[in-house]
């Protein structure tokens, strides 16, 4: 609020303006008018990859990052928002890296497999879960995972992914899934983390994501834990697949989305 409240006082006129496709969320943001920090704010009732502004836009703020980074679609809404920039134009943010860790936790292995009431689900090892992860032990370092950039000046706009990662184990324990974070730059040298080496001081607004394996895998010291992570794409959905390779090969999780997936056009 500060930021639109203060352009009043600025030399060079500013104008503001929300998107906004959620018709409840319209309604509240459309109260909020009544403050004065808002009085200067449009609110438009209309997805942004579908709405067409008088013109362009010098900066374009979002805020549609998820507990590992991208998985509220922040890459597909920022690509088809960004025809609404300026050539020059600023997006905030700006640049938003997941990262991975392979860890025990047992108690949010055992919830999952205590959700359904007859008997463990197949499908709930085949989702990821929003968890405030405590009494963990991570195995290793957490590593990076995928990384997008915006604007985005690729050629041809492709935010499918896959990577590798290999881990060491420095202890013998169960691994019960992988714990994913996220960090994001919003402009320059402003950075907002649910890393565990750089998390924002008093930052409650994201927990870490929980991919869990089926069958909890008996890893040693010295053992390697090798994962690879997907990022798939298609014309209606995008969804995370992943499969343990080490020390015990398992079968991909989510195979073609087939129990977690996150609708483009819901």
């Amino acid at each position: 609020p500060q930021p639109i409240h203060n352009s009043a006082k600025a030399v060079v006129s500013t104008q503001s303006t929300g998107g906004e496709k959620n018709e409840c969320a319209v309604l509240t943001l459309r109260n909020l008018l009544k403050d004065p920090y808002f009085s200067e704010v449009t609110i438009v009732d209309s997805d942004m990859r579908s709405w067409t502004p008088p013109e362009k836009a010098d900066i374009l703020v979002s805020e549609l990052l998820g507990s590992f980074s991208d998985n509220e679609l922040s890459p597909e809404c920022l690509d088809g928002a960004q025809r609404l920039l300026k050539d020059d134009g600023v997006s905030i943010p700006c640049e938003y890296t997941s990262y991975l860790a392979p860890i025990m936790c047992r108690r949010v292995y055992n919830n999952i497999l205590k959700q359904n009431p007859d008997g463990p689900s197949p499908e709930s090892f085949h989702m990821g879960y929003v968890v405030r992860l405590k009494n963990v032990w991570v195995f290793d370092k957490v590593k990076p995972c995928f990384t997008f950039r915006h604007p985005n000046h690729a050629a041809v706009m492709d935010n499918s992914r896959h990577i590798s990662l290999e881990f060491t184990s420095d202890i013998e324990a169960l691994l019960h899934g992988f714990a994913g974070y996220f960090d994001a730059h919003l402009y320059k040298d402003i950075l907002i983390s649910i890393h565990p080496d750089t998390h924002s001081p008093d930052m409650f607004s994201w927990f870490p994501m929980f991919f869990p394996l089926k069958v909890a895998t008996l890893v040693r010291p010295g053992e390697r834990i090798l994962v690879d992570f997907w990022r798939v794409v298609d014309n209606v959905k995008v969804w995370y697949e992943w499969a343990l390779s080490e020390p015990q090969p398992q079968p991909i999780h989510n195979s073609e989305g087939s129990t977690y997936w996150i609708g483009l056009f819901s």
